[in-house]
């Protein structure tokens, strides 16, 4: 028998939730188009849309916030912030944004000029727009086995060196302002990349002169991962691997809502003093004051203050394995999720759970629509809505995998609550015959995943108003 695990922490406050009638939820999720993005958070039970600033902060960070320098250039709050992020990142400097979106705009524009391509392990929806917007292209380099739900690679995140040279050698290194490597890799499923793979890439993009550029938004997670699975890393503290991660980098996008455990904040990190100064000239038209970016004193000092909690090893251990003891539901009932189970959320295959529904028909979507009807649960689709659109041919890209995301927010729910979703998610699957597609009926020209509406296809509607009515 295995010794349970319990939560790091005690509960010293509560936000009451509500559950909703099904009329409710029907009512409520039509009114939104059936975009889960464009649903009240008052009509929402359990709220897995994302992690992103839905962290639960801690009475230090509360704390810490009463300390917020608020001037208006040179507060206290930065130094406080810079400090953290050198100690515990190890990058010389850092201008904070108003979340990772605002690093992910500096660094566009200060690196990629028309014509320019950026390798990356995977797309990430905001992080190739910005690049797009630059007149940059992305090219996918990850391996393969990203790409496919059921492998059982242990860092499914790696850069394929092959595809990446493959790319050098096309197009020319001169051509390759940076390569980007995201830690872990989201739209594969929260999938970590080795450290050994990070030592390896590094030393190609060396050779050729390339920077390689970090998206270090859940890296602890990774570092949790490499400590699991790599050999060499089993004895050693979370925070030790996070720095010898970032030590491969020349720098790094960073959004705050995540790993470092506030509601808001980015960050933008380098160790080249041209990058900085030209970062500190561009954050004064978009973000504040170099000093500020966006952000209030008390933000910067909730973050410091997060840096240090998100490295502790009890707390990063039980974020992972709460998202492991729902998913470990869901592959013991069947349910087709992407395995392994990532960090920061259960990936829900809805090709596999919805075979009878033409990628065309948005099953992803469909699917997370009916599980908020079926029990007020939110999660999102990250699959050819999320992918969007080929700016040359304006087709639908069409990736391989087509996912709901149940994100787990850091330090909110209870196993009680993902005992919730597991239910609704395996009543789902046992009638998983009568939830049908969707059509489009709004779109908008960019990220259109945040709001676009969609309508049910005419042999669907009463399927999902009376069929879906399962007990």
């Amino acid at each position: 028998m295995t010794r349970p695990v319990a939560e790091p922490y005690k509960i010293k406050s509560i936000e009451p939730i509500r559950m909703t009638t099904r009329a409710e939820r029907e009512r409520a999720i039509a009114d939104a188009g059936y975009n889960t993005f464009l649903l009240k958070s008052e009509d929402v039970y359990i709220d897995l849309l994302t992690d992103s600033g839905t962290n639960a902060m801690s009475d230090r960070q509360w704390a810490a916030m009463m300390m917020g320098d608020e001037a208006y250039a040179g507060a206290s709050s930065f130094y406080r912030f810079e400090a953290a992020v050198r100690d515990v990142y190890g990058f010389k400097h850092v201008v904070p944004t108003h979340q990772g979106r605002g690093a992910e705009h500096l660094i566009s524009r200060i690196l990629i000029k028309p014509g320019h391509v950026i390798p990356g392990n995977m797309y990430f929806t905001t992080t190739r727009a910005h690049q797009e917007m630059q007149g940059g292209t992305f090219v996918d380099v990850i391996i393969d086995e990203a790409h496919d739900s059921t492998a059982q690679h242990p860092f499914k995140g790696n850069v394929d060196l092959d595809k990446l040279r493959a790319v050098i050698d096309r197009v020319g290194a001169e051509n390759i302002p940076y390569v980007n490597v995201a830690v872990t890799v989201n739209l594969a499923g929260g999938q970590p990349v080795s450290m050994q793979n990070l030592r390896e890439t590094r030393a190609l993009l060396q050779k050729h002169g390339i920077r390689m550029w970090c998206d270090a938004t859940r890296a602890v997670e990774n570092a949790f991962f490499i400590k699991e699975r790599e050999a060499g890393y089993a004895g050693k503290p979370v925070r030790e691997i996070l720095h010898e991660m970032m030590s491969y980098f020349d720098g790094c996008t960073m959004s705050a809502k995540k790993d470092c455990l506030v509601n808001i904040g980015g960050f933008l990190a380098m160790n080249d003093e041209s990058i900085l100064q030209s970062a500190r000239e561009l954050v004064v038209l978009f973000e504040g004051m170099p000093t500020y970016g966006g952000l209030a004193g008390r933000d910067m000092d909730a973050i410091a203050q997060g840096i240090y909690e998100m490295i502790d090893d009890d707390y990063i251990a039980h974020r992972v394995h709460q998202v492991r003891y729902l998913g470990q539901q869901l592959l013991d009932a069947g349910v087709p999720i992407v395995e392994p189970i990532g960090g920061h959320a259960v990936f829900l295959d809805a090709r596999r759970f919805l075979p009878h529904v033409d990628q065309e028909q948005f099953p992803a979507q469909a699917l997370a629509a009916a599980l908020y009807v079926d029990s007020g649960v939110r999660s999102m689709e990250r699959g050819i809505i999320s992918s969007g659109r080929d700016p040359q041919t304006g087709e639908n890209r069409k990736p391989k995998l087509e996912l709901v995301r149940l994100t787990i927010p850091r330090r909110v729910y209870s196993d009680r609550h993902m005992d919730v979703v597991a239910y609704s998610v395996k009543h789902l699957f046992e009638n998983r015959d009568r939830i049908s597609g969707l059509k489009m009926v709004y779109e908008p020209p960019t990220l259109r995943f945040f709001t676009a509406r969609f309508e049910p296809l005419p042999a669907s509607a009463k399927k999902q108003e009376k069929e879906l009515a399962l007990v």
